[in-house]
């Protein structure tokens, strides 16, 4: 990103940007782009921002939907963690929004952090928390430093952080690596770890999965096939379906390429390496591995992998099982948004609703603009007015000094998913239905009108034909919500249940562990009343209770899943009653083995040492 400037020069710079209003000289082009994008929100820089952390439950779900990019990362957290300690920081995991999911590091310094919330659950966004290393990674799309001063919020001058974005297989970011510390003791090499923590991290998620692809492995010095650093693509048939940064580089290419590009559109030889080489359509000669090819049930179809790179975020964490009929309502879904058409999306509760919606986003002509979801009934009612509409300066005790934007307005040009609809406010039902019908938005606390340019998509478990007869509902919004509605089934009702189990667990990172027959005959006759959601925490378990290359048999699978249950639409959560049960005696089962050691516990388990200890540990003595 360019040098740093003397911190002299950043004082001269802030005095500037932030007092004369002048265009500063002499700091790194990144870190004035971000200064720029903060002022444009209307950010003091004087001010303290309110950074509040998740509650628990929230953290609790943020892990679970990233559980994936966690266990990916779990080695480089461990290992950079060690670093951190030593240099007296942290090491930290973020997800796509910059929620922090992890920390690992010296406790000192944690502590020190915690007075500027940089902690598990807070958001180090850069629209929420200004200039940060974390949030101008992920703005930016690349590996990014900010020393002390070069922070837009004077609070966060204690700091030094470096980040870099995390990729996975299909080009959406996932997360951010991240190394903080104190200002006064910046980490001279602290890219270059993050670098190469995440350059691991991403060659390890193409260990799992692409059932059906085959895998290429290259590089143009073939010591580094292998390694990390080698080229990575997967191929459907001859289509580029998948890549790493590397391969993508290696080939002068960009994530516009997957779904783009095929096999000869890449390299000369027709069907892959011929005596351990490939030859590029450029000329250049790449060592190359014979091709991987991954297995998978004939017919089973996963969300649809995009060709556009921010589209794929849409296959993080457990993933639906979309069937021919859904997958056909998700083409009509993409044009009804593209025609502007708000569409509603209706089922129980792990169907799929979000992922759906995501798949619409990916696929319309606002893929390249952000998807904005917000779940109207985890935010609280106190909250939700502010969080979605935004608020003025000074609009009601605690507002953040400069205001806040507000979720309508961050979808502008993309497309806002109000999850759990059915469960708004009746009092911001009202407030929504003029934003609908105006399509434009007055932040509390006055101001002017800003109009709007962007597309709703409404999902809930609920029946809003019910609550609006009822009144419980404005029928009004209702028709205007749900000008076209989109049911999904529930697992129980999918016409071929075993690919679609068999579709979800070639998705997960199985380490070469297998579904006998007998388990995946138990799992079809199963209702699963948590529908996806409810099969992945089990295959989640299923996974954590056995050992790498282990045939899985019905034996392992909870009672509840063995014995008939009733077709009710219910809402287990998954990890409740027999399952967490076997899950805690594993866990124990391991700590004892481990003679004791939580940590090396938690590494052969692949979780967390703080899941360790609130699932298990927590419980005993």
């Amino acid at each position: 990103m360019g040098r740093h400037a003397p911190r002299s020069d950043v004082l001269k710079a802030r005095r500037d940007f932030f007092d004369r209003g002048a265009e500063p000289e002499g700091l790194a082009p990144a870190i004035l782009r971000s200064w720029l994008r903060c002022a444009e929100r209307g950010f003091d820089s004087h001010a303290d921002p309110l950074v509040e952390p998740v509650g628990a439950s929230a953290l609790r779900d943020l892990r679970e939907r990233n559980d994936e990019l966690i266990r990916y990362s779990r080695p480089e957290l461990e290992t950079l963690g060690v670093e951190a300690r030593d240099a007296a920081g942290l090491v930290i995991l973020t997800d796509a929004s910059g929620y922090v999911l992890d920390a690992f590091g010296d406790p000192g310094f944690a502590g020190k952090a915690a007075g500027v919330a940089l902690r598990p659950g807070a958001k180090w966004a850069e629209a929420s928390t200004g200039t940060n290393a974390i949030g101008a990674a992920i703005v930016e799309r690349r590996p990014i430093e900010v020393r002390g001063s070069e922070h837009f919020f004077e609070p966060h001058r204690i700091l030094t952080c470096a980040a870099a974005p995390i990729f996975d297989p299909r080009g959406a970011l996932v997360g951010a690596l991240d190394l903080s510390g104190n200002a006064g003791a910046p980490h001279l090499n602290a890219l270059a770890l993050l670098r190469s923590g995440v350059d691991q991290i991403e060659h390890r998620m193409f260990a799992d999965g692409f059932g059906g692809r085959s895998v290429v492995r290259f590089h143009a010095d073939p010591a580094l096939l292998g390694t990390p650093q080698e080229g990575v693509l997967a191929f459907e048939g001859a289509r580029l379906v998948a890549a790493n940064r590397h391969a993508l580089r290696l080939l002068d290419l960009d994530w516009n390429a997957l779904g783009a590009r095929s096999f000869g559109d890449l390299f000369d030889d027709g069907r892959g390496p011929h005596d351990g080489r490939l030859r590029a359509r450029s000329g250049a000669t790449l060592y190359a591995k014979a091709p991987e090819r991954r297995t998978a049930t004939p017919g089973a179809t996963l969300t649809p992998e995009p060709a556009k790179p921010c589209a794929a975020a849409a296959a993080r964490g457990g993933k639906a099982f979309f069937d021919p009929a859904t997958q056909a309502n998700l083409a009509r879904a993409v044009r009804l948004v593209d025609g502007d058409v708000p569409i509603l999306i209706q089922g129980e509760t792990g169907s799929g609703k979000e992922m759906f919606a995501r798949a619409v986003h990916a696929r319309s002509a606002r893929a390249d603009n952000l998807f904005v979801a917000v779940n109207c009934a985890a935010i609280p009612e106190s909250l939700i007015e502010a969080e979605l509409f935004g608020y003025e300066p000074g609009a009601f005790t605690g507002a953040r000094k400069s205001g806040s934007k507000g979720l309508l307005r961050e979808a502008e040009g993309g497309i806002l998913f109000l999850d759990e609809i059915g469960d708004m406010p009746l009092v911001l039902q009202a407030r929504l239905l003029r934003v609908v019908q105006d399509r434009s938005v007055t932040p509390l606390g006055g101001g002017r009108p800003t109009p709007l340019d962007l597309r709703l998509i409404c999902a809930t478990h609920r029946d809003l034909t019910a609550l609006s007869a009822s009144e419980a509902f404005r029928a009004d919004l209702f028709f205007r919500l749900a000008q076209f509605t989109f049911a999904l089934p529930p697992f129980r009702a999918l016409p071929d249940k075993a690919a679609a189990i068999d579709a979800m667990w070639a998705e997960m990172a199985r380490e070469g562990r297998r579904l006998t027959e007998a388990t995946t005959a138990a799992m079809r006759r199963h209702c699963w009343p948590g529908n996806h959601r409810e099969i992945a925490g089990v295959m989640k378990a299923l996974i954590a209770l056995s050992e790498p290359g282990e045939d899985i048999g019905p034996e392992m699978l909870p009672s509840t899943v063995t014995v008939p249950t009733p077709a009710a639409g219910l809402d287990p959560a998954p990890g409740d009653g027999e399952l967490a049960d076997l899950t805690r005696g594993a866990m124990l089962a391991a700590v004892e083995a481990c003679d004791g050691n939580v940590s090396a516990a938690a590494k052969r388990l692949g979780v967390s040492r703080s899941t360790l200890y609130r699932r298990a540990l927590a419980r005993t003595g």
